[in-house]
């Protein structure tokens, strides 16, 4: 459906880089054992010119963030960083103070290495944590320790960096009540300001899901998260998202724009694209093996599709009501086409149970429709319309 106020809408970059030193035995996302060195001047070579595609479609919309993830990101030197932000600089516009993310994980990183992106500009981390508990991180695959951990949030912080993220994750193979406890309040010591708390979820195409580990019980999980939630909010990070906590002013741009259903350019192997047009939504991907990748030298867009109906407000609504204070219904009209109206009759059984509210022109999930968020998202897939 034709949008005419498609050129209002946020614009974000995301920027992939495939690697890792070992594949976690959780991860779903396009990464990659790294057998040898680091090619990192062949996929610098294709990701210029995958980027200078992506940024001539930006058609003078400004970019809002931008987000280096992977993978492990860490593993790239701050001079390819550095190379990639002034490309970006150079051929697209930049919002003031435009928030540029860099995903780290302990153990490929360090102090200089930090200080090397935050000289290239970028000014926020997003540090993969999972765990301080030795045993745990062990049980998951991570190459870090508990001290390992502490030292990379140490490392940001004394190589200039005040906007950073802490991963961690509950529900871990064999973690006990007081574990989770103790990961949560040492998370909450070291101050970042924002903390991402997510479920350990066993996915397709991994290890763990072809050979799935003993997890805590759904009692245990929810004493975890309860806790969490607690300790969380009585020390100043306010919940913004289902497993997003920030300082106030603090909330992650980028992440948001996705949630709220901005538009993004996505480069890199493996990266989605989003953006809208007057034709209507349209999502893209790109060559998904570094190999194929970096053999790609034009036309790096693959597999477009383009998004409507249905799907459409499936997919705003997906990201929408996990946001603590919802969207507005003009933002639904904005970013869809769609008449807030056809949102509001889906959605009238859902706010019949209390699950969902409307207020001041926004709706949004209440407190108990946060703990039934998935069966109000399966109402609400395409194959659901009409019953």
């Amino acid at each position: 459906m034709a949008n005419p106020a498609f050129a209002e809408i946020p614009l974000s970059l995301y920027v992939h880089f495939p690697w890792c030193v070992r594949k976690c035995p959780y991860c779903d996302f396009n990464s990659h054992a790294l057998r040898d060195n680091l090619p990192e001047d062949r996929y610098l070579e294709a990701l210029t010119a995958d980027l200078d595609e992506e940024l001539a479609a930006c058609e003078g919309r400004p970019l809002s963030s931008i987000f280096f993830g992977g993978g492990t990101p860490s593993l790239v030197s701050p001079g390819a960083i550095a190379a990639v932000i002034d490309r970006v600089a150079a051929s697209a516009a930049l919002v003031d103070g435009i928030e540029i993310t860099l995903e780290a994980n302990p153990g490929a990183s360090d102090r200089a290495r930090f200080a090397g992106y935050r000289a290239a500009g970028v000014n926020r981390l997003s540090i993969g944590v999972q765990s301080f508990n030795d045993r745990l991180l062990k049980n998951i695959g991570r190459i870090h320790d508990a001290r390992g951990a502490r030292a990379a949030v140490e490392a940001a912080r004394s190589a200039g960096f005040d906007n950073f993220n802490i991963d961690i994750m509950f529900g871990l193979p064999g973690q006990r009540r007081d574990e989770a406890a103790a990961d949560i309040d040492t998370a909450i010591a070291l101050q970042p300001e924002h903390i991402s708390y997510y479920q350990l979820t066993l996915e397709p195409n991994t290890l763990f899901y072809e050979q799935p580990p003993e997890l805590p019980d759904e009692d245990e999980t929810f004493a975890m998260q309860e806790y969490a939630l607690s300790r969380l909010r009585d020390n100043g990070w306010f919940r913004y998202e289902v497993s997003a906590f920030s300082r106030l002013g603090r909330e992650s741009v980028h992440n948001r724009n996705y949630w709220e259903f901005g538009d993004y350019l996505g480069a890199g192997a493996g990266a989605h694209g989003k953006t809208t047009a007057s034709t209507g939504v349209a999502r893209y991907t790109k060559p998904r093996h570094p190999r194929d990748y970096m053999a790609t030298s034009e036309d790096f867009r693959r597999s477009q599709k383009d998004i409507g109906g249905d799907d459409l407000l499936f997919e705003f609504m997906l990201g929408a009501l996990r946001l603590r204070d919802g969207v507005p219904l003009a933002m639904f009209e904005q970013r869809t086409g769609i008449a807030a109206d056809v949102l509001q009759r889906r959605l009238a059984p859902m706010i019949d149970r209390r699950l969902l509210r409307w207020a001041n022109g926004r709706v949004r999930t209440t407190e108990r429709g946060f703990l039934y968020l998935d069966d109000i998202l399966a109402t609400l897939l395409p194959s659901s319309a009409g019953r």
